[in-house]
């Protein structure tokens, strides 16, 4: 049984063809037979088939001798908390994310919250369920149901200083995906310490159906519902998350929306205003802001391949304090390495609120400096030779070439990176500048051409 859910870093695909219970318990005890995990955590998105999905991976550990704690409806980063907290040997989130509503998908973990990618055990895992031929396990696990809502909350009040938080008026959108309930238990914890901070809820409550669309405010045709929020409420900040709300996307007070290229700097920044000298983890799509400021704040910048896995994997091994990839993926040395789309917020309002400073003011010179393109996607018929294409192009101009992700040519005031998605069949173009010196629409119509 060839198993195509199989991806990179995690399991995804259609359900039906690609992913349903028969496969999703074969999953899960291919992961008991791999780890012999004395407990996993199991979560789940608001997908209609999530619950089922989760109870077929749970039999599947409990045949393989594994006790499994459910933890509910959560988002994949109260599966990474609860591994650490409890102390558990694995995690296990059911979630597809922001792909389509025909979709579903698994992220899964070991001891301590680690990913476990196609280098560090998901392969042997694919290999197992698709063999298929499990051993009788002496004895069957038990499941019990926790909620770990609670401890999660005073984690995240750890990163910042309640008191010290200004009036704040905030568009917060779930996306009618799996945040909102923890916005609301944040929400309960600011009124009881008497934090004057207000939410404007919009499409808030799970619903599988996504009326809204599916929750991904990386797509700009997703963005305008958060914007008009801020623009009506005059709010001071607006909040959007994807599925699993593993990443968090701003919009300032003019309902602008920020690349997250620009936050990564900022938390870069703040972290490092408190703690000199630390490592910062980042990607090779756009660099030149967050080299800059690390720079400037005596930190070290550490270059990463994209993607959950490189990264977490990098920051272990440099101990590094953040890492943050410009597509709003954010990682905490004391969230066990793990990104989160709840921090990231928390971490801005202390911003605004010591600085005194809109989020505008925050990132205005940072966008001016290092002007960017944003991320555009094609699909393509040969991604290998689109990319050898590109570089034969611009070889006549002695770029500086890398080949952490993709490439990555830089020059003297403008560079770019080019590379294929893990995830879809795309492939992802980003292009900064160094000030004005450099037309980013110009240079972008220049590779368009090459790639169509």
């Amino acid at each position: 049984m060839k198993l195509t859910c199989f991806k990179a870093y995690d399991v995804r695909g259609e359900l039906g063809s690609e992913l349903n219970e028969t496969i999703a318990y074969r999953i899960g005890r291919a992961y008991g037979e791999y780890l012999k995990p004395g407990t996993v955590i199991l979560g789940c998105d608001i997908r209609e088939s999530s619950p089922k999905l989760k109870q077929a991976v749970a039999e599947g550990l409990m045949d393989a001798g594994s006790n499994v704690i459910d933890i509910g409806t959560t988002g994949t980063e109260e599966v990474y908390f609860a591994t650490f907290h409890l102390d558990a040997d694995g995690g296990i989130e059911i979630t597809a994310s922001h792909n389509p509503i025909n979709f579903n998908g698994m992220k899964l973990v070991r001891r301590g919250a680690q990913p476990i990618s196609g280098d560090t055990g998901l392969k042997e895992i694919q290999r197992l369920a698709e063999k298929g031929e499990f051993p009788v396990s002496q004895k069957k696990g038990s499941l019990h149901r926790q909620n770990i809502l609670a401890p999660y909350i005073q984690h995240l009040f750890t990163y910042i200083q309640p008191q010290k938080l200004r009036p704040l008026k905030l568009v917060v959108n779930a996306g009618n995906g799996a945040a909102g309930h923890v916005i609301d238990a944040i929400e309960k914890e600011f009124h009881s310490l008497s934090v004057p901070v207000e939410f404007i809820k919009i499409h808030h409550q799970p619903d599988h159906t996504f009326p809204n669309g599916i929750p991904n405010p990386l797509l700009p045709e997703n963005r305008h519902s958060t914007s008009h929020a801020v623009l009506e409420n005059q709010a001071d900040m607006g909040i959007a998350w994807d599925g699993d709300f593993d990443r968090c996307f701003l919009f300032d007070e003019n309902g602008k929306f920020i690349e997250g290229y620009y936050i990564v700097g900022l938390l870069a920044a703040a972290f490092l205003h408190q703690s000199p000298g630390e490592k910062i983890i980042h990607d090779p799509r756009l660099t030149w802001n967050t080299i800059d400021i690390v720079h400037q704040y005596g930190g070290t910048p550490i270059q990463s391949k994209t993607g959950h896995a490189f990264i977490k994997e990098r920051m272990r091994q440099e101990n590094a304090i953040y890492g943050g990839e410009m597509s709003a993926h954010h990682y905490f040395r004391d969230f066990a390495y793990c990104d989160s789309g709840m921090i990231p917020w928390l971490l801005v309002i202390q911003l605004m609120s010591d600085t005194k400073k809109p989020l505008s003011e925050l990132v205005a010179d940072r966008e001016s400096m290092f002007p960017c393109s944003g991320e555009l996607n094609y699909r393509v018929q040969n991604s290998a030779n689109t990319l050898k294409l590109i570089q034969e192009y611009f070889a006549r101009l002695n770029p500086i070439v890398d080949y952490t992700d993709g490439i990555s040519l830089e020059f003297e005031d403008w560079r770019m990176n080019v590379r294929s998605s893990n995830t879809e069949p795309l492939l992802r173009l980003n292009v900064e500048a160094r000030g004005d010196s450099c037309d980013i629409a110009a240079k972008v119509k220049e590779i368009e051409k090459l790639i169509n």
